[in-house]
């Protein structure tokens, strides 16, 4: 599992166009692969939770939580960075050849070509600090809205204005990374806190939102 990730990393840090995971399987496929009428997904347009669900189960050839959700994980990575990652079964002989040759595996698309800037927000960063998100703002992140302090719940770490952190939801999952317009303590006395009351608070207010959606990724 580390290793489909780090390829994936490698290729972010190198600006590869593509990466190929080679596995026991032809690629991810829509059920248990050996399930009566089990289909073979030649091309997937991001990993959405549906795709995630596709990779469950408790095969052991790939299918399983221990091969092919990492290889999604990858998937993602890559797709952060605007990378294609291709899927293929690395059993045979010559594996690449018969892959390109035969057109069997799958291919992950990214759903738009994402900046140096972009992928580097998105795993290349040392972060600093966390903020929780209540339900509300999650969704908003989600749809492409900036974090507004009314949305943070806890706010974790010691940071500074520009400093790279993660934004996670109340269940600990991480939906994103961005630079901060505040500092720690400035946000902890923001949280929770309409952006109207951003300067009778702190005397001051240059910024509405606590990261602007132009600086955050989201995972």
């Amino acid at each position: 599992g580390d290793n489909d990730r780090l390829a994936a990393r490698v290729a972010q840090a190198a600006q590869a166009s593509a990466v190929l995971l080679l596995s026991d399987v032809d690629g991810l496929f829509d059920r248990n692969p050996q399930e009566p009428g089990a289909k073979l997904l030649p091309e997937i347009r991001g990993v959405t939770p549906e795709v995630h669900g596709m990779a469950t189960g408790d095969s052991t050839s790939g299918l399983g939580s221990g091969g092919m959700k990492s290889k999604l994980q990858a998937a993602e990575i890559a797709e952060l960075a605007g990378i294609s990652l291709a899927i293929a079964n690395g059993t045979y002989k010559r594996p690449i050849a018969r892959a390109l040759d035969r057109n069997i595996g799958t291919l992950f698309l990214p759903r738009r070509k994402a900046g140096a800037r972009k992928a580097w927000l998105g795993g290349r960063l040392r972060l600093k600090g966390a903020l929780v998100v209540d339900a509300g703002a999650a969704k908003a992140l989600a749809g492409g809205s900036s974090l507004l302090a009314k949305g943070v719940t806890e706010v974790e770490g010691s940071f500074h204005r520009g400093d790279a952190i993660a934004i996670r939801d109340e269940g600990g999952k991480v939906l994103a990374h961005g630079l901060s317009e505040y500092d720690a303590e400035e946000c902890a006395r923001l949280k929770g806190r309409h952006s109207s009351e951003h300067a009778e608070i702190l005397g001051y207010a240059p910024r509405s939102a606590i990261i602007h959606r132009d600086q955050l990724v989201l995972l």
